[in-house]
């Protein structure tokens, strides 16, 4: 070439740095007369200049990789392999040496600065692997997550550890009440309330009376100590604790959503896994122990019949003639009209069971304490039976498995949330009235409610799996060929339902924390025991499914019903504090002599400077408003523009491995096309 000159070309090095460096082979590269056939330059070459003169294709070549490559060295360091630790690289135990050679020279040949910054940079990621490992190894029930996986499939996996975030969740909120809540009251506190009396007896701990009612359980048991400065006091910390576990629950609940929204958009529709990657590369070569290596080959097992299920669905679904889509978009309509009647049925029933016993004193004491759980037994009996009704008019409405699935949930969610809002509603109005003749505390007459509502869930959880599921199966393997076994069928773990359980226990409980501070302690309690009880239902009573669906979308699913949740909860307490309160009632609680959780803060807000004052009343004003909702319309912007720049690159990243395997395709062939022609001429 005659106007042969140096070119400086950036490439990022992988073990090494990011920084440039001089190829002296890549020229030599992009000047043999192959470069100009490749498949990705000829995609990437306008038309009219495809047949130009070599030194043109030169041009181009070099200015595109130069282009590519400032506008990755622009956007910073991509290889995050050159800061990893050496045991983490995926390389043989030479390659790891020369790495570290590699590392040691480039830090020799850098400033003293630079290479403290690094070095600090490197403590840090290792000390966060550390704590990561840490906490990873505190996870509950690992061992038997990977078993349930193994034999019943990621799903009902879905389900155990969805069971256990709410733990940790519960875990988080008996925190808070200990340190915002129990702790001062019980340390400030001059009252002397725990004690027995004549008219306690064990039937309180199945009704929330006597003994409990004057527990730190309920609300009532929270009042004024010594504790009365103007802005730290009892009224003052039980709000802010209260506040604080609504504020955690949200954010931690709508970062698990959009997390899992995320994953399932990314390995959705838009991402199609091949069915050689599932059965050659799904397998791990370092399982060692048999057991696990059945585990294992039961979980690819049934995630290709995941698989298989949906591509025959999608099959089907596309063959659809107009007449037939007709006739199933009838029957989807009249199968709704089903479903709502059936909702109108069961909400009905709900308020008779509610205001059918309201006087219930003529009864002894066995009759009272069934007639006390009349609303429970309603509200759970309605909540078992209607999803399995559900589960069969979906089955008739010819959608795929994870629709399934999907809109059982919907339904069955809508079906519980509703049915504790109409319990709640009927509470909060039948209390009002009743309690402006006996005078009783109302907070802890309807924390009673919410007390009861998860007790009777937990027993009803036992004996449904000790005393129904369990004897069921035992029967199964005495008597397999009986007529009414055969026709019962097997038992098989309906993953939507024992969700919706999960969702209506923690939904109580947060709408019960205000009038029932010790219930998420109860839950963590009931949660625990659920766990084991559910345990010894899947892999002594429970066979595997012979359909199996994608947890993903379910898991995003099971998150946002319990966001729902948690907006009622909140609802509940917002029309509690605006609800005006009636002289004529008894004052218990850390509220009393007509205070409310408005006057309180009133209280607090004057004490403080007038600098202080206007700062807080400005930012409880309109005018704080608008900026808040610019500053929040920049924020969705940014993050909406950030969105669509990352889509695009992965849309340029998609078309460079879809070009570099045309490429690599196109070298093999020329190659052999080439050794082909050597052996002809010898």
């Amino acid at each position: 070439m005659e106007d042969q000159r140096n070119v400086n070309f950036m490439r990022l090095m992988s073990d090494e740095s990011t920084q440039s460096t001089l190829s002296s082979d890549s020229y030599e590269y992009y000047q043999t007369a192959i470069f100009d056939l490749l498949p990705s330059v000829q995609a990437t070459r306008p038309e009219q200049n495809r047949h130009g003169t070599l030194d043109e294709a030169q041009k181009c070549a070099l200015g595109s990789v130069e282009d590519f490559n400032h506008s990755f060295v622009s956007r910073g360091p991509r290889d995050k392999t050159s800061s990893q630790p050496l045991r983490n690289l995926a390389m043989c135990m030479q390659g790891k040496r020369g790495a570290m050679e590699r590392r040691k020279m480039q830090i020799s040949n850098i400033g003293f600065w630079e290479s403290w910054i690094r070095s600090q940079s490197t403590n840090r990621k290792r000390v966060r692997v550390q704590m990561r490992e840490a906490v990873s190894s505190l996870l509950l029930w690992r061992h038997t997550l990977h078993q349930i996986q193994g034999k019943f499939g990621v799903g009902v996996k879905a389900y155990f550890v969805f069971l256990r975030y709410l733990i940790y969740l519960n875990l988080l909120h008996c925190v808070l009440i200990g340190g915002f809540i129990l702790g001062p009251t019980v340390y400030y506190s001059k009252s002397t309330e725990l004690r027995f009396e004549k008219n306690d007896s064990v039937l309180d701990v199945f009704l929330g009376s006597g003994f409990l009612d004057r527990s730190p359980v309920f609300f009532g048991f929270y009042k004024r100590g010594s504790l009365k400065l103007p802005c730290l006091n009892t009224p003052l910390l039980y709000l802010a604790g209260i506040l604080t576990i609504f504020l955690l629950s949200l954010i931690m609940v709508v970062r698990r959503t959009i997390v899992g929204y995320k994953h399932t958009w990314m390995l959705g529709k838009r991402y199609s896994v091949n069915v050689s990657f599932k059965i050659f590369c799904g397998w791990d070569f370092n399982i060692q122990d048999p057991s696990a290596a059945a585990l294992k080959h039961s979980f690819i097992r049934h995630d290709l019949k995941l698989f298989l299920e949906e591509q025959s669905f999608s099959l089907r679904k596309a063959q659809r003639t107009l007449r037939q889509k007709v006739r199933l978009y009838l029957l989807r309509f009249i199968l709704n009209l089903l479903v709502i009647s059936l909702l109108g049925g069961a909400f009905y029933l709900i308020f008779l069971s509610r205001i059918a016993f309201k006087n219930n004193e003529k009864y002894n004491w066995l009759v009272k304490l069934v007639l006390q759980y009349i609303p429970p037994i309603t509200i759970t009996f309605v909540n078992l039976v209607l999803p399995h009704i559900f589960r069969k008019i979906s089955s008739f409405e010819d959608y795929s498995l994870t629709v399934q699935v999907n809109v059982t949930l919907v339904r069955s969610i809508f079906l519980k949330l509703a049915s504790v809002g109409i319990y709640l509603v009927l509470i909060f109005v039948l209390l009002f009235f009743s309690l402006q003749q006996t005078s009783q505390c109302r907070e802890n007459q309807f924390g009673r409610e919410m007390y009861k509502l998860c007790i009777f869930n937990f027993l009803a959880t036992f004996f449904s799996t000790f005393l129904l599921n369990y004897p069921r199966k035992l029967l199964q393997k005495k008597f397999p060929t009986s007529l009414l076994i055969r026709l019962s069928g097997k038992q098989r773990f309906l993953i939507p339902f024992n969700v919706l359980d999960l969702v209506y226990v923690q939904t109580v409980s947060w709408v019960g924390v205000y009038y029932c501070p010790l219930l998420p302690l109860i839950g963590i309690i009931t949660l625990v025991f659920t766990f084991y009880i559910k345990k010894f239902s899947v892999l002594r009573c429970c066979e595997a499914e012979q359909r199996m669906f994608r947890a993903s979308n379910s898991s995003v699913l099971f998150y946002f019903m319990l966001l729902l949740g948690l907006f009622m909860a909140a609802a509940a307490l917002v029309f509690d504090f605006y609800h005006p309160k009636d002289k004529t009632m008894l004052s218990c609680g850390p509220f009393g002599n007509e205070e409310s959780a408005f006057n309180v803060t009133e209280v607090c807000v004057n004490s403080l400077p007038r600098s202080a004052q206007s700062v807080l009343r400005y930012l409880a004003s309109e005018a704080f408003a608008l900026p808040l909702i610019l500053a929040e319309i920049i924020i969705l912007t940014s993050y909406v523009s950030r969105g669509r720049a990352n889509q695009k690159a992965i849309e340029r990243l998609k078309d460079m491995l879809v070009m570099s395997s045309s490429d690599k395709r196109f070298l093999v062939k020329e190659h052999a096309t080439l050794l082909r022609s050597r052996k002809n001429v010898t």
